[in-house]
């Protein structure tokens, strides 16, 4: 894997996320439920995934990312969506005023970063009262052993990996931060190995040392979460 992982999978991140588009564009209109009049937040955006999917329900989207590769090739496709506005930054240090949107969200952004409390603390703050939070992310087993196990795997595969989070930590961060969780999914993703390593340009000794430590028939738990904020009690 080169010095810089995002440059050498951009394009295929985007080629990615134009295959699962429509597929996405339709379970975010389902779950979230948006009004249509709302300003969102996609923070750690990547190359638009979750903001294309946003765009057709919703008034507004800031995207915002601190890779300029991936923002790159989310420009390039970002046509379609005239509502969609990218911009460089970090979910765990968000240079935005406090409840400024109606709903804020992230992708599978959680296991890259190494405080996803704090991640989930900013998206919290700018998040007026009575607005939603959104997250999706691969969900870490119950058991502690395989957690330690899989968070093994993903490491070698891709060296921005950090940890997946279980169940129970994403509920009590949501707590912290007075956001009560209004419902959840979880959709299991079987994964081809060869093409889950191609993703993230996992090549040479560090490809041998993952395809050692992958898990049999590998399956990805995803987990959605809409929160709502709500005013603190007085």
């Amino acid at each position: 894997m080169s010095e810089n992982r995002w440059a050498e999978t951009a394009g295929r991140l985007a080629e990615l996320e134009e295959l699962r588009r429509a597929d996405l564009t339709e379970r975010v209109r389902r779950f979230v439920q948006p009004t249509g009049a709302e300003r969102a937040l996609d923070a750690g955006a990547g190359t638009g995934a979750l903001a294309f999917a946003l765009s057709p329900w919703v008034a507004e989207v800031l995207a915002l990312d601190q890779e300029p590769m991936l923002l790159e090739e989310a420009r390039k496709r970002a046509a379609p969506f005239p509502n969609v506005t990218f911009a460089e930054g970090d979910i765990m240090r968000l240079d935005l005023a406090s409840g400024t949107f109606d709903l804020s969200a992230c992708a599978r952004t959680l296991h890259h970063v190494t405080r996803p409390e704090l991640a989930i603390a900013e998206l919290a703050r700018v998040t007026r009262f009575g607005g939603h939070l959104l997250v999706i992310d691969q969900i870490a087993p119950g058991d502690p052993l395989l957690a330690v196990a899989l968070d093994r795997f993903e490491r070698a595969r891709d060296t921005t990996h950090t940890r997946l989070l279980p169940d129970v930590d994403v509920r009590s961060f949501f707590e912290a931060n007075g956001l009560v969780v209004l419902r959840t999914e979880f959709h299991e993703e079987n994964r081809d190995l060869a093409r889950y390593l191609d993703l993230a340009a996992c090549e040479g000794e560090a490809r041998e040392r993952a395809e050692a430590l992958a898990p049999d028939d590998y399956t990805g738990l995803v987990g959605w979460y809409l929160a709502v904020k709500q005013k603190p009690r007085t």
